[in-house]
């Protein structure tokens, strides 16, 4: 067990034992697959690459031909579910028991990795393994209540080696001040100025999710209509404590979910300009990445260039560190993309080289070790209690000694050396260390008695300090065998005996001398006294008894009278109490109260309401009026559909004409496929405008519920305050009183009618076609669709405003 100390924190990680990272192979679906090039393994764990000999390059070609690559798993035609239980299932389910994880998508642009990852968000059954990975911890949660688990999420995107927060856009975050950096410290690498969230619920995840996947940075080029243009890097984090049990430990993981951007080359992708720089940035650190599995694969490198790009940094941990590793790679089943294949697969080879060390992550909270030790004193006196009783031992106590107790022991240290105490009771432990510790006391004192009798009477000089005794030499104190005039006392001291011829309160004219040469050496040399501190200076014991801080108490007492009076009362600024109309013996019909509440207090909010339900109609019409036109281009289609087939059958029955290999056709048949092809264009976009109307749709009716739930409460809270609540009891509903306004319950008065829309609509949302597992994730998709469309509409009106 290796133990970390940071803080008031104490981390402690479990050594496991070396395991080697687990590499898969995803072959993205194509109609053109290299049947002759590519073959697997009849176990589904090997992949075998063929090319055929190239004949221009002559008999003698040494060129291989042949590979075969050994892998954990290859997933050909394999579904989104297969993928992620073969993949993530195991690593998501060992992070709550405290093994970080790492789950890592590589390969080149447009083989499949975000789809992989991510997966689509149109269908429930299409989504990766980054929302099933969320989905799978909640559920854990909720099969484990006898822990309390949380969790946090963050997104992080590094962009041409930049990092940036896809999290940022929340309202409550904003973009950071100072720019973001990787930091290591002695629990693992983390990014500086990373915004982490706590989310309490599936939904709230799948939020985050989907606001981070929408700013993200993609572009378009030969190989890829989407094709991500950063490495994105998901983490969750897991924090368990026990419920049922009282230790101070718990337990921490997070799990990262790699997405990579893929590597391209430039004479198949075409890019150019922006999309240009971005690959030379991708493909650069990508080539960091792989040096870095090269190194971590060699026994015998000692070091690992880790520094090297913004990814492998972030991914310290991560490649060859403490936790579940895991590689999948994408990869392309054509004969066209053959190079780029073999390349990913030697990369898959490369990263199974790599050995990691997973190890449970266990802390211990400070605050819930002082109680358990705490407790542990407690019950350790009453153990002490139940000993004295036994042994009869009575009035014993074990608790830190005050000053009076303290006080007591050293008068009896201080009888005990005089003699007039013959011997010390001996009560406790704690006891005899206070006496041995007032023995240091007195002792110290003592020597600090007889230095200061000493300096009043002698001058002490230091024998070591040989300035001092060459002075003295030349001030003619000292004899010419270096013997101090007048007699030694014998007691280790370098003194002079002062002659009995010598008359006191005199100072002699020598002595006057030396004291003077002796000031100017001082001041020469830089130091305080002509007498080192180190031979005679005494050092109090720290354990000495110090006057009390009492007097000090009393001093700052006035000060605090004086600050506590100097304070004023500050005004009132609540406002005035206005004058109401007498209160009617009964109170009003509560149809005719609503209608004075709407136009009074809550005109404000019923103008919004109504604003919002107008907006609500009009997006309704117009999703009803794209309908028709949908409806109407529909049948149009079909009637075309019949026309051509119509002719077609006339074409077979007369004899179909070809010219070199082509059908030839008349020019009816090759109108009514050309408008057939335009009605087509027509109903993909009126049914994009379709789906766009329908999300701000369901956005203009949540604000026409909360607008109307937010009508209705207060409603509630004025026509208690106005009709109800006594008249003596209206003082307390002021805004500086106690109690808020509503608090007072009562139930629902009147209730807005809803329309046959409104309850269409939300009949609707409660007929999901996944089941109940997939309400979290719609309603998270729904959330953010309705926001992206607010913002574009948002935009779109303030932009017309400033035409």
């Amino acid at each position: 067990m290796m133990r970390r100390k940071n803080g008031n924190k104490r981390y402690f990680t479990r050594m496991g034992t070396r395991k080697k990272v687990h590499a898969f192979v995803r072959v993205k679906p194509t109609d053109d697959f290299a049947h002759e090039m590519i073959k697997y393994g009849d176990d589904n764990k090997s992949i075998d690459i063929h090319l055929k000999k190239d004949l221009q390059r002559g008999v003698v070609n040494n060129k291989q031909t042949d590979w075969s690559f050994k892998l954990d798993g290859v997933l050909h035609n394999a579904s989104q579910d297969l993928v992620y239980e073969t993949v993530a299932k195991d690593v998501v389910a060992q992070a709550l028991n405290g093994y970080n994880g790492t789950i890592m998508c590589y390969g080149q642009t447009g083989a499949g990795k975000t789809y992989t990852m991510t997966g689509a968000t149109e269908n429930y059954k299409h989504r990766g393994i980054l929302p099933r990975a969320l989905q799978q911890v909640f559920r854990m949660i909720a099969e484990r209540p006898t822990h309390a688990i949380t969790v946090r999420v963050s997104y992080l995107e590094i962009y041409n080696e930049s990092l940036f927060d896809l999290l940022s856009t929340l309202p409550y975050v904003g973009p950071s001040v100072t720019p973001m950096t990787i930091v290591e410290n002695p629990q693992g690498v983390f990014v500086k100025g990373l915004s982490v969230h706590l989310t309490s619920q599936e939904e709230d995840a799948f939020s985050l999710l989907f606001e981070g996947e929408t700013n993200r940075i993609i572009a378009s080029h030969t190989m890829n209509k989407n094709s991500s243009r950063s490495h994105c890097i998901f983490t969750i984090y897991v924090e368990a404590h026990s419920r049922t049990l009282s230790d101070e430990k718990y337990i921490t993981s997070k799990i990262n979910l790699v997405d990579l951007a893929g590597s391209e080359r430039l004479g198949k992708s075409g890019s150019e300009g922006r999309v240009l720089k971005e690959a030379t940035y991708i493909n650069k650190s990508l080539s960091f990445l792989e040096q870095a599995i090269i190194a971590l694969g060699d026994q015998k490198r000692d070091h690992i260039p880790f520094r090297q790009c913004k990814l492998t940094h972030a991914l310290k941990d991560s490649l060859g560190g403490n936790c579940n590793m895991v590689l999948l790679t994408n990869i392309y089943g054509e004969a066209a993309q053959l190079e780029e294949t073999l390349s990913s697969l030697r990369f898959a080879s490369r990263m199974k080289l790599v050995t990691t060390e997973p190890a449970i992550n266990e802390k211990y909270d400070a605050e819930r070790m002082v109680k358990n030790l705490e407790k542990e004193l407690v019950l350790l006196k009453q153990e002490l209690a139940i000993h004295d009783s036994l042994a009869n031992r009575t009035l014993v106590n074990y608790d830190p000694m005050d000053e009076i107790q303290i006080a007591e022991i050293n008068s009896q240290v201080r009888r005990y050396l005089e003699g007039t105490l013959d011997e010390i009771d001996i009560i406790n432990l704690r006891q005899i260390q206070e006496v041995f510790n007032q023995f240091r006391v007195v002792l110290s004192q003592q020597e600090q008695e007889v230095e200061a009798t000493l300096r009043r009477k002698y001058t002490l000089i230091d024998k070591n300090d040989f300035a001092a005794i060459s002075a003295v030499q030349k001030a003619g104190l000292v004899d010419v065998d270096g013997h101090l005039v007048g007699e030694p006392d014998g007691q280790g001291f370098g003194l002079g005996v002062t002659p009995y011829s010598t008359k006191p309160g005199k100072k002699s004219k020598s002595k006057k001398m030396f004291k003077e040469q002796l000031g100017s050496l001082a001041r020469k040399e830089g130091a305080g006294s002509p007498v080192s501190g180190k031979d005679l200076e005494v050092s109090t014991s720290k354990t000495q008894l110090t006057p009390s801080s009492k007097e000090g108490d009393v001093k700052e007492l006035p000060l605090r009278d004086r600050e506590t009076s100097s304070i004023e009362p500050l005004p009132s600024d609540s406002p005035k109490e206005e004058s109401r109309p007498p209160r009617p013996s009964t109170p009003p019909p509560k149809p005719v109260a609503f209608e004075d509440f709407k136009n009074e207090r809550g005109s404000e909010i019923n103008r919004i309401f109504k604003e919002n339900k107008s907006i609500l109609n009009e997006r309704r019409k117009r999703a009803s009026e794209t309908t028709q036109r949908i409806n109407a281009i529909k049948r149009e289609m079909d009637v075309t559909k019949e026309a051509l087939n119509f002719q077609k059958s006339l074409r077979e029955k007369q004899g179909e004409y070809e010219n070199k290999g082509l059908m030839i056709i008349d020019e009816e048949e090759f109108l009514l496929i050309l408008k057939l092809k335009d009605l087509k264009k027509q109903y993909r976009a009126e049914y994009q405008d379709l789906r766009d109307l329908r999300a701000e749709v369901q956005y203009c009716q949540h604000l026409v519920d909360q607008c109307r739930h937010r009508l209705l409460t207060e409603f509630d809270i004025w026509y208690n305050e106005s009709f109800f609540i006594p008249e003596d009891m209206q003082v307390s509903l002021k805004p500086a009183s106690g109690i808020r306004p509503g608090m007072v319950p009562i139930s629902r008065l009147v209730a807005l009618g809803e329309d046959d829309q409104d309850k269409f609509s939300q009949l609707q949302q409660m007929m999901l076609p996944e089941g109940p597992d997939s309400i979290s994730f719609y309603n998270a998709k729904v959330k953010t669709e309705q926001k992206r469309n607010y913002l574009k509409t948002m935009m779109g009106l303030q932009q017309g405003h400033r035409k």
